[in-house]
């Protein structure tokens, strides 16, 4: 059946059957403990009024030699007989069968055809029989005494016991189960906003999110962390969109150009000096898109959370000094000097990508730099961490851009101007390499910037 794959009925069928065994349990150990008193009760009654009778038989006080009168003769005092005067439905009643199995005394509140009991050697012995409650025991001589009582009322009570225990389990159960649903249901509700909010998500709206009351609660947890996750789900569509755009926009220039120059060329005939000007010019555009696409090939690798390679250790002191060799050309370019401090630095990781890494930060601070300026790069160990810095004189950033430096295709053009076609993409690697490396990076701008990157240090 269908609802036996509800999680909810699963939970009130296993909560009812807990409860309805609790119940019976309880209710039929209840009745037994009260009828067994009742019964108890009764008995030690009877007993008492069968010690009377049989000491009737035998005075305790009558002569060694005296015969005890027959049982046919036996008389009781007023006093005893009282004892088998009851209150309608309390009557007790006794009869005294002779060894022969012929009654003797039989007393006037007994009913009529009570049969003999079988014989029964040693102490008292009990039984029911309909509505009636007897105590018989055989005397040495070979006759039987009883002693019984009418237990209609008792029974009764009894009967009402069990009907009350019925009736106040059957509430407790009922309620129970109302409980029961009711919980389940109030636990539960989170499963339906979530598959209602995954429905809507699966449907194009990433912006939906679970609506959570108790986050204390298993569940909540769970509706947190779902929402943490549709958010990142929501901010990484969001980045595709963009970065998309983004490689779209910076792709249809370099394509125009490519696209233009060999219109131009094959619209007519050109002396070769031109011919080799329109090469050139897409030589360029390629150049650029070339760079462009490799740029995004490495960012689609560490979006796809590539395994990395086995990192070893090196020396980053060693990989700064090698790329500030590199860009002296373009320092000198663009009349900036470079200032090398490094000491040791070593650290796990990949020295090729590392190398990237700085000589991107290293190269962004060229280009932004002052005319006559100064850029520092230094690297030092410090605190189990190999650190390296580097800073420039520029003009810095504006603190409204610095949120978004490390975006893919974003260029603070403002306060650093001079873009010359780049990307935007050289902090976006920058940032993934260090991050794959297990590192952070930081940014300060004050008088100039200064970028710190921060990575854990070699055994």
């Amino acid at each position: 059946m269908k609802f036996f794959h509800s999680i909810r009925w699963r939970l009130q069928l296993w909560h009812g059957l807990l409860l309805v065994l609790a119940l019976a349990g309880f209710g039929l150990t209840a009745w037994e403990l009260q009828r067994a008193n009742q019964m108890g009760r009764i008995d030690r009654e009877l007993e008492q009024r069968m010690g009377i009778i049989e000491g009737t038989m035998r005075p305790a006080n009558a002569p060694p030699g005296e015969r005890p009168p027959p049982p046919g003769k036996m008389r009781l005092q007023p006093r005893e007989q009282d004892l088998f005067n009851g209150l309608p439905g309390q009557r007790f009643y006794y009869i005294i069968w002779l060894a022969d199995g012929r009654k003797g005394n039989v007393s006037e509140s007994a009913p009529a055809n009570v049969p003999r009991p079988e014989r029964m050697p040693g102490p008292p012995a009990f039984r029911s029989r309909g509505p009636y409650r007897e105590c018989f025991h055989d005397t040495p001589d070979g006759a039987c005494v009883m002693v019984g009582r009418d237990i209609t009322d008792e029974a009764a009570g009894i009967r009402r016991t069990a009907w009350l225990l019925s009736g106040a389990g059957g509430a407790v159960l009922l309620l129970g189960l109302a409980g029961g649903w009711w919980i389940a249901a109030r636990s539960l509700r989170p499963m339906a906003d979530i598959r209602a909010t995954a429905e809507k998500i699966s449907g194009g709206d990433l912006s939906q999110r679970i609506r959570t009351t108790d986050s204390e609660s298993e569940l909540g947890r769970l509706s947190l962390d779902l929402n943490h996750t549709f958010a990142r789900l929501e901010a990484a569509f969001a980045r595709q969109a963009q970065f998309t755009a983004d490689a779209s926009h910076e792709l249809r220039t370099p394509v125009a150009v490519v696209l233009t120059q060999t219109q131009s060329a094959l619209a007519r005939e050109r002396p070769a000096a031109d011919y080799r000007e329109s090469l050139a010019a897409c030589q360029r555009a390629a150049q650029r898109m070339r760079g462009l696409i490799e740029s995004l090939l490495v960012l689609a690798r560490f979006d796809s959370n590539e395994p990395a390679e086995a990192f070893e250790p090196c020396d980053l002191s060693r990989i700064a000094a090698d790329s500030v060799e590199l860009l002296e050309p373009l320092a000198n370019e663009k009349n900036v000097s470079l200032a090398l401090d490094v000491s040791p630095a070593r650290c796990l990781g990949d020295a090729g990508q590392l190398a990237q890494a700085v000589s991107n930060i290293a190269s962004n601070a060229i280009r932004y730099s002052l005319p006559g300026g100064c850029v520092r790069v230094t690297a030092h160990s410090e605190a189990g961490r190999a650190v390296l810095s580097v800073a420039d004189n520029g003009p810095g950033i504006p603190p409204e851009d610095l949120p978004h430096i490390f975006e893919r295709f974003y260029r603070a053009e403002k306060a650093r101007s001079g873009g010359e076609g780049h990307s935007g993409l050289g902090l976006a690697i920058t940032k993934a390499i260090v991050e794959g490396h297990g590192g952070s990076i930081e940014v300060k701008t004050e008088l100039g910037c200064t970028f710190t990157v921060r990575l854990p240090s070699a055994p």
